[in-house]
């Protein structure tokens, strides 16, 4: 296959065939031709890859974009605005996967916090009313009761203290939010006996014996 038939199985938006045949082609004939229709192949290609989520591919042919800049003829300029514009991709998708990856590792790790607690609030003799209980965009915990009181749990999980105590995030901003939600949770159970608030402050990572400290009527503002 010659370098102008790439180019219209390209056109044709046949990616993929266009690339195995340019690699193909490449590996015999490193004229300028054929190494732009390598280079533009390859350009498609790591689009391909990225759409799909193949970061580590597209890294690969990142490099070996890199690799052809210098022997592939660029008079106008469009062959190296195209590589920094697939390098400045793949920066960002690498950039976002970190991102999905921190917020999926504290999604789980408050899970997992969350567990233990009530775990350890059922051992302690409490009853499980309600767990993750929402008000809109607020939420609550855990609610449990025990005897004649209702006791509005929050649990702070963190893998060590190296910026302070859990429950130090049981900042002002966030107790009027539960506060909020507490009075919505009383007024929706027409509840009409005692309550208090608590945190349940847990330090330590799954696989290894945590630290919990159960910190009984947290003082959260009332008003």
């Amino acid at each position: 296959m010659t370098a102008r038939e790439i180019f219209e199985l390209r056109q044709q938006g046949q990616r993929e065939e266009a690339y195995e045949a340019a690699r193909s082609l490449y590996a015999m004939d490193k004229s300028p031709y054929v190494s732009l229709a390598m280079f533009w192949t390859a350009v498609d290609m790591l689009r391909l890859q990225v759409d799909k989520g193949h970061l580590g591919e597209a890294r690969k042919i990142s490099l070996a974009l890199e690799r052809l800049l210098p022997v592939v003829p660029d008079e106008d300029g469009r062959v190296g605005d195209a590589f920094v514009k697939c390098r400045d991709l793949l920066e960002k998708e690498y950039a976002s996967q970190c991102v999905q990856k921190k917020s999926s590792s504290h999604l789980q790790m408050g899970v997992w916090g969350e567990d233990l607690a009530v775990g350890y609030l059922r051992e302690k003799g409490y009853v499980i009313l309600e767990r993750n209980w929402h008000s809109g965009h607020r939420d609550i915990d855990i609610i449990v009761q025990k005897d004649s009181c209702i006791v509005f749990v929050e649990v702070k999980t963190r893998r060590n203290t190296d910026y302070g105590s859990p429950e130090l995030a049981v900042n002002y901003a966030k107790q009027r939010n539960l506060l909020r939600a507490i009075n919505h949770y009383i007024s929706y159970r027409h509840l009409d006996m005692p309550w208090r608030f608590d945190v349940i402050s847990i330090v330590g990572t799954p696989g290894q014996q945590p630290d919990i400290e159960h910190i009984e009527d947290f003082q959260i503002v009332r008003r």
